[in-house]
């Protein structure tokens, strides 16, 4: 289960070296790559972080399942 954190790794590595992004080109609809690049992070960035807890979540949730941490008593 812990090896689907490393993916939030990614969006750090990506972004932690600014001379491998600090350029002009290529452009995109007439941003330069510096701005289109980190911006392009901002989605992908929120995709990993979903997929992460969607996949760590899956995996813990039959532990979880019918503790009855939340179950409301009734009273008669």
């Amino acid at each position: 289960m812990r090896r689907w954190y490393i993916l939030l790794l990614l969006p750090f590595a990506g972004l932690l070296y600014p001379p491998l992004f600090a350029r002009e080109t290529p452009e995109l609809f007439g941003f330069p790559f510096f701005y289109w690049y980190q911006f392009a992070w901002v989605p992908l960035t929120a995709g990993i972080t979903y997929l992460v807890y969607r996949m760590t979540r899956r995996e813990a949730a039959p532990a979880d399942r019918g503790s009855g941490r939340f179950r409301r008593e009734v009273s008669s």
